[in-house]
């Protein structure tokens, strides 16, 4: 009988863990930043161009899937489109929100970069190997 499994390696160091920790809340952090650039830039944006944009940033989510299979260095470049599309996707209904009320963006937007910050934080901070939570944690 033959699988596709792939063998376990042994345990990553807390170094080698808070280096990969560290690269993958960079790139949420710059992704995060490309999604504001692109709401900002697309805020007199019609209605119709969100639709649109958002199916062009699907594709891009599709393209990463593709591209992390093939371990291709395409990844990144399409994450970072990926942000800048979404963010000029959702730019229409977040101007139309800011119209009515900007104190409740900027609050959305803070408490947002807040909780990225916070979670990464901890995450690099814990020391305690959380994999016996998983199961709890990803239950449907």
């Amino acid at each position: 009988m033959s699988t596709n499994a792939v063998p376990l390696g042994p345990p990553m160091t807390r170094d080698a863990a808070g280096t990969l920790l560290g690269q993958t809340m960079g790139l949420v952090a710059v992704t995060a930043g490309l999604f504001a650039v692109g709401a900002y830039l697309g805020g007199n944006l019609a209605y119709h161009w969100g639709w649109l944009l958002f199916i062009a940033a699907f594709a891009c989510l599709i393209g990463m899937n593709v591209a992390a299979q093939r371990s291709q260095g395409l990844t990144v470049i399409l994450l970072f489109g990926f942000g800048v599309l979404i963010g000029l996707a959702v730019a229409p209904t977040l101007s139309y929100y800011a119209s009515a009320d900007p104190q409740a963006v900027w609050q959305a937007g803070v408490a947002t970069a807040l909780l990225i910050t916070g979670f990464g934080a901890a995450g690099y901070a814990t020391r305690r190997d959380l994999s016996a939570l998983a199961r709890i944690l990803f239950w449907p």
